[in-house]
């Protein structure tokens, strides 16, 4: 298990950067060093490999404007598996559940954060060549830099799109006129995404990361099949990519860079043999135990569920000890986790700065999706939530997604705290300002606390070997060092179902849940997709795929997902028998307006001066009563 490791992050070289375009305020020119000088050597391009990766810890660690930036957790919130949910005050969370904004740059965090990792990767693919590599061109360790900025720009620009959708494209630190125009994401920006992953996985080398942070060949083979299927699913309009052939519709010419050859082009058949290079050649492979990825399956608390003094958390007592969270090939850096972020214990409890958030080192997720419990001088009492630490409570699991998961399929506990089940909490009661509870919370990253720990809401890190010091004063806030994962072995196994109708790698997945083996069918699949990767992000995007951006939106799979959370009994301040409704007027309406796409920032259109332009459903062809923040409660 590796413990506190961030990814690749070199905390000094994100110093040299600093932020002087107009347009973006993202420009990673250094002030001191210049082009002419820097990078001099193969460590200076490190230093810049390092400051494109920190980016990463930006978003999924740290607190910005009362939420989380990291865009997997916005996508869990904007699904049908979570409500918004937290306290009255927290109206961010609510706003993306609801397809609503309480302000007019309300999201505008990810849009500069993921344009400064953009401009970060073109800095470190433009400057490569400042170094006289040894062995020219074919030197491996060039090769695998060169391939690593590729990947995280294509990787960067990814989550922009889906996002954002129709944005400027910037494939250089010296940003033209032209550049500054939105562009389309379907003729324009996917086959540069594609384009780069495919760079990257020429370039690279055949060997996996081994768990540093770092993408790799697999990684690319990985991300390619993903951004592929949401491009032929949503905009190419494939429902069923299992009943497509190579065709005209579903092959994208690439744009000619390093790793790409002028003329090459990507068909279906390529996604679905780099998903079987990963397959053969990665030397991936599930974990045993799927609560294994989790760290409630930490052997200190199995240890505690075994000695036969004070709590026992039993949901866990029935594993082996081998497949705990923090054994060899467990938890962070287990065999399946392809791609992640990872986290390190020095972060400071000071909010403040776009790229060098004091709180980016901790996964503060945990503290996000933590329990709201009880009265403020009761809240994560041991006696009360053991095992399980308090937070925020943004994002609780809705009513259908526990309604709908059977029993029988152990995903369904190792990913969802039954509120009301003695054995997970001992007493649980509502904060007099809840909203949208459903008597269900996250389990999956959830913070963890051990009777052996010194204080109510201290976190296990604090007892685990190689742990030093607590990077805040409050450690329940601070000490959050699991891996978000990007992309698992799981998922992988999964697309090659989807893509190819086989259902021997679904099958994989469903014996490693205890659930029986089924054919397939567009519908086992989208189930086993949403079981599978239940709150970690994936679902609303493959939702968002699976309907399309054809004008039929009312009637697509994700519409009808949305909609049907209304009329559901929730918990509002404390007390049940309230009903789940929409803000303004119904998801159904929302997501057709708006297709999934978060408003862009007012600020930046403005800066634009016409070229950047409001996404439909946020612009004044919808009523701004439809998309405008309501108190609800």
């Amino acid at each position: 298990m590796k413990k506190y490791i961030l990814s690749a992050l070199v905390v000094s070289s994100a110093t040299l950067f600093t932020a002087c375009n107009d347009m973006l305020d993202t420009d990673p020119r250094v002030t001191e060093l210049t082009a002419a000088t820097f990078p001099g050597k193969p460590g200076d391009v490190e230093a810049l490999n390092a400051a494109t990766y920190s980016i990463m810890n930006t978003l999924g660690g740290g607190d910005n404007s009362n939420i989380l930036n990291n865009p997997y957790y916005w996508w869990s919130l904007m699904s049908d598996d979570c409500y918004g949910s937290g306290g009255l005050q927290d109206n961010v969370a609510k706003s993306l559940h609801h397809f609503t904004t309480a302000s007019g740059n309300q999201y505008e965090a990810d849009f500069i954060l993921l344009y400064g990792g953009i401009s970060r990767a073109n800095n470190q693919i433009e400057t490569i060549d400042n170094v006289n590599w040894d062995g020219g061109k074919d030197n491996a360790q060039r090769k695998q830099l060169l391939g690593e900025g590729y990947f995280m720009r294509g990787f960067y620009t990814l989550l922009l799109t889906q996002l954002y959708g129709d944005v400027p494209l910037i494939t250089s630190t010296t940003i033209t006129a032209d550049m500054q125009k939105q562009v389309s994401a379907q003729t324009v920006i996917y086959p540069q995404i594609l384009s780069d992953f495919v760079s990257a996985k020429n370039l690279m080398k055949a060997e996996r990361a081994n768990g540093s942070g770092h993408a790799d060949k697999y990684t690319a083979e990985s991300f390619i099949a993903r951004a592929w299927m949401f491009w032929a699913g949503f905009y190419q309009g494939v429902r069923e990519l299992a009943k497509e052939n190579d065709s005209e519709n579903t092959t994208v010419t690439l744009v000619a860079q390093e790793g790409c050859p002028e003329g090459s082009k990507l068909t279906k058949t390529d996604v679905v043999n780099a998903l079987k290079d990963v397959v053969a050649n990665g030397g991936y492979k599930l974990c045993e135990d799927f609560r294994s990825l989790w760290q409630y399956s930490n052997s200190l608390l199995w240890d505690e569920a075994h000695d036969g003094k004070g709590h026992a958390y039993e949901y866990i007592a029935d594993m082996k000890r081998s497949n705990c969270f923090d054994q060899p090939g467990m938890g962070n850096g287990n065999t399946e986790e392809i791609f992640q972020i990872q986290f390190m214990n020095a972060s400071k409890w000071a909010i403040g700065g776009t790229y060098n958030n004091p709180r980016m080192y901790s996964n503060y997720l945990s503290c996000f999706w933590g329990l709201r419990n009880g009265a403020s001088n009761d809240n994560g009492k041991r006696d009360k939530t053991y095992p399980f630490n308090q937070g925020w409570g943004q994002g609780t699991p809705s009513v259908n997604i526990w309604a709908d998961w059977s029993d029988a399929d152990l995903r369904k506990k190792a990913s969802l705290i039954n509120l009301n089940d003695k054995k997970e909490v001992a007493s649980y009661t509502y904060e007099k300002d809840d909203c949208e509870e459903s008597g269900v919370a996250v389990k999956k990253y959830a913070d963890v606390n051990l009777d052996a720990c010194a204080a109510d809401n201290d976190s296990w890190w604090s007892k685990a070997p190689g742990y030093t010091s607590s990077s805040l004063d409050n450690k329940q806030q601070g000490d959050h060092f699991e891996d978000y994962y990007l992309m698992r072995y799981s998922d992988v196994l999964l697309m090659l179902t989807e893509l190819t109708g086989d259902p021997q790698y679904m099958h994989e997945v469903q014996r490693r849940a205890g659930v029986a083996e089924t054919p397939y069918t567009l519908e086992n699949i989208q189930n086993e997709r949403r079981w599978e990767f239940a709150l970690e992000g994936l679902r609303f995007n493959d939702m968002r795929r699976w309907s399309g951006c054809d004008g039929h939106s009312e009637t697509s799979y994700a519409a009808k997902a949305l909609q049907a959370q209304a009329g559901k009994s929730i918990t509002v301040r404390g007390k049940s028998g309230s009903i789940m409704a929409h803000m303004t007027c119904s998801w159904t309406k929302r997501y057709a307006a708006t297709k999934g796409f978060l408003p862009k920032p007012q600020s930046q259109i403005n800066l634009m001066n016409g070229d950047l332009v409001q996404n439909e459903g946020w612009d004044d062809k919808t009523p701004a009563n439809e998309w405008t923040y309501k108190v609800l409660y």
